[in-house]
Parts: structure tokens; C-alpha cells; sequence
């Protein structure tokens, strides 16, 4: 499956549009995630917990919405884009969004 942020893909013709696939993830961040990426706001530095859940989020949400690209018949996505949302009472919760236009290009 190509993925790509551009309108196309270059070197191949684009045949049939299938329509926008969305692929979406909620994660909860645990106490222990939340305690060390303060320790970090606190003394500087990178939240690897934080970067971490953030890296799966992402890639979660590409891995979903190809998978329903190719439900629909797509070999390809196009125009790709990624939200990061933070959500929950107490933001503990991250929202990552990937959606694009599936397409079959040959």
C-alpha cells in the first residue's frame, strides 16, 4: 500500500478514486507516563514515555486507515494528513487521526 501526503504518486496514473479513509486512535496515558514526563517538564528534557505513546498512536492510526483503504479496493493513499488532539477530563487522553484519499493507481 503507497501512503503519501502529496495529491499523487509520482511515476503512476491514478484510476479510480474510492473515497477519504480515516484511521483513528485514543490512548490513555497511564500515572507512571504522566510522573515521568513531569519529571521532565520539571528538570527539561524529552518525555521518551510521552514520544513513545505518541510514535504508536501515530503509527496505529496509518496502519488502520490502510487497512481501510484496502477493504475498499485502494492500492494507495493520498493526501495524507495526521491530527494530534489531547482529550479527557484531565488530558490524559491523546487522539491521533490519519486520513487520506484512497485511490487505485496503476
Amino acid at each position: 500500500m503507497i501512503v503519501t501526503t502529496t495529491p499523487g504518486v509520482e511515476g503512476k496514473r491514478i484510476v479510480e478514486y474510492k473515497g477519504i479513509v480515516f484511521g483513528e486512535v485514543i490512548s490513555g496515558v497511564d500515572f507512571l507516563k504522566d510522573f515521568a514526563a513531569s519529571l521532565s517538564d520539571f528538570f527539561g528534557g524529552r518525555s521518551r514515555s510521552y514520544e513513545g505513546e505518541l510514535m504508536y498512536a501515530r503509527e496505529e492510526a496509518l496502519e488502520e486507515m490502510k487497512r481501510r483503504a484496502q477493504a475498499i479496493g485502494a492500492n494507495a493513499v493520498v493526501g495524507v494528513d495526521i491530527d494530534y488532539e489531547i482529550l479527557g477530563a484531565n488530558n490524559s487522553m491523546l487522539m491521533v487521526t490519519a486520513s487520506g484519499t484512497a485511490v487505485v493507481v496503476e
